[in-house]
């Protein structure tokens, strides 16, 4: 029997260092690091159409759902 998804995504996540804490595992999916644009990519985007300029580069440590 294979892993779930969200099972995946803990394990994933886990061999990256990164904790995840929840009371069941039926959100966790929804919550994947690819679900998401890659961060820098959108910021440099931003930056190129003269949207935004850079001035710091900030490492997230904690996330919270809520």
């Amino acid at each position: 029997m294979g892993r779930t998804p969200s099972r995946r995504v803990v394990d994933d996540l886990r061999a990256q260092g990164i904790i995840v804490k929840s009371p069941s595992l039926r959100g966790v999916a929804e919550e994947a690091p690819g679900a998401y644009k890659n961060v820098r990519a959108v910021v440099d985007s931003a930056e190129a159409a003269g949207l935004a300029r850079k001035v710091a580069f900030l490492k997230p440590l904690i996330c919270v759902k809520g």
